[in-house]
């Protein structure tokens, strides 16, 4: 089952559109899934339907709307590309988070939903997930392949409930300088736990993707399986 909603902005500015996919009996606990540069495109849409037939309310807010709303790109010609760099080079992370802050103050309250709130992104996402992590009372977050994640690394000593993340060792946007400055950074903390995927590049986990590997991406998906079911079924 899936639908969408409207989800007020904090600032007064508006509001914005989020995709959701509900379970077979329509409640569970909820996840808010973070998008990649390309917008709530079908293979966001396809992550939140895998949640719902996982026992979750999957929501996919549009962070890209104060840009444009209703962004929805493949990654599969030049042109395309350009456009989601585009959205990505002039994205308000500031506002961003306040759309994602807004988001769990809405998943929180859901019809059908438990009032237990995770987080999950991937590139783009990957980064908001760990800020979401930062930032909110989610209680549970997972991070696939963020970007630009090294430069946030300080702000760590926020988070207080439990962080996944999923690191590609060989990254096309993640160096492995950056790399290294993350895991000196957090291989410490005790909320955080990281994963490295040796031999795959970013969105590795992604079916739809130039990068997809197979086997890299089913043992990442199935820790976080593992890691939710842990944290907000448990």
């Amino acid at each position: 089952m899936a639908d969408y909603i409207n989800i007020d902005a904090t600032d007064g500015s508006g509001s914005f559109k989020a995709y959701v996919a509900r379970p077979e009996g329509g409640s569970g606990p909820v996840v808010v899934v973070l998008q990649e540069i390309f917008g709530v495109n079908v293979g966001m849409r396809q992550i939140c339907d895998d949640l719902a037939s996982e026992g979750y309310i999957a929501i996919c807010p549009d962070l890209f709307w104060r840009m444009k709303p209703g962004v929805d790109i493949t990654d599969k010609t030049k042109e395309e590309w350009d456009q989601a760099f585009h959205y990505f080079q002039n994205f308000d992370h500031t506002k961003g988070h306040e759309d994602i802050a807004a988001t769990v103050t809405k998943a929180r309250t859901i019809e059908g939903g438990s009032g237990k709130v995770g987080a999950v992104g991937y590139c783009l996402g990957g980064l908001l997930a760990f800020m979401t992590a930062v930032k909110t009372d989610v209680d549970a977050a997972v991070s696939y392949y963020g970007v630009g994640l090294d430069t946030k690394v300080g702000e760590a000593d926020a988070i207080t409930k439990p962080l996944l993340m999923h690191i590609a060792e060989e990254d096309g946007f993640v160096d492995k300088a950056a790399q290294a400055k993350i895991h000196k950074a957090l291989d410490g903390h005790d909320q955080i736990t990281i994963h490295d995927y040796a031999g795959v590049d970013h969105a590795f986990a992604r079916p739809d993707g130039q990068s997809w590997d197979g086997d890299a991406a089913a043992l990442a998906n199935d820790r976080t399986r593992v890691f939710f079911e842990t944290h907000l079924k448990g």
